[in-house]
């Protein structure tokens, strides 16, 4: 049996939607961040960067959102083409959003709303790269239903973080191509069901917008990172 440690992060989400495109079975084993829980001995010994998600089949532990995505591809052959040619396409674009999209939303998810003091430049810069990586995305699905082909580990990579773009403060309304391929991948079952995982999605108040960005900041300024 397949065992997804995770918490309700765009990296954990990777995880959990691609099982859920793939309808492989497995058991959701809750990391709470908030206690970071991450960083425990028990945790390190499946995962030693103290990240999520991890999985562990049958006793084999991945690390790593992309290595997962491409050990599950591996593992049943699907969402990833098997020729020389197809799958580097598929890797190419995974490691755009590994490499590219991930870190600089990351970045500009902590400066714009997390730190503490607003580095305004520092907002800008975050915030202008992701707008440039979304404009390279444009350009690609302007041409092609999808990044790499068919369907596959490079759009799940992409489509967790994308869609959270309103948190970076990045409007994707300058970019149709994008916004199309945004929602037609969350109209897919296996997405809505992904991201539930390991919590349903509710309504998110005010209040819930104001505890969870005081817990990050705690995060981020305290140098432990989740």
């Amino acid at each position: 049996m397949l065992e997804l440690y995770t918490a309700a992060t765009p990296n954990g989400y990777k995880a959990s939607v691609a099982l859920e495109e793939l309808g492989l079975p497995y058991e959701v084993r809750p990391i709470n961040l908030s206690t970071l829980e991450q960083k425990t001995p028990a945790f390190l010994a499946i995962n030693p960067n103290g990240r999520v998600p991890a999985l562990v089949d049958d006793g084999f532990a991945v690390f790593e959102s992309g290595a997962i995505l491409m050990y599950l591809a591996e593992k049943t052959g699907r969402l990833m083409p098997a020729d020389l040619k197809g799958r580097s396409r598929v890797v190419q674009w995974l490691m755009f959003q590994m490499g590219g999209v991930g870190p600089m939303m990351g970045q500009a998810n902590v400066f714009f709303r997390y730190w503490p003091e607003k580095l305004q430049p520092v907002i800008d810069r975050y915030q202008g790269e992701t707008r440039r990586l979304f404009g390279v995305l444009e350009g690609q699905l302007a041409q092609h239903e999808y990044l790499a082909g068919d369907y596959s580990i490079a759009d799940i990579a992409h489509w967790c973080w994308v869609r959270s773009h309103s948190w970076s403060g990045v409007d994707i309304e300058p970019f149709p191509n994008l916004k199309r391929w945004v929602d037609a991948i969350a109209a897919r079952p296996a997405a809505q069901r992904g991201i539930t995982v390991p919590v349903p999605q509710r309504v998110v108040t005010e209040a819930d917008q104001k505890e969870f960005v005081e817990h990050a900041r705690k995060i981020v300024t305290s140098g432990k990172p989740d």
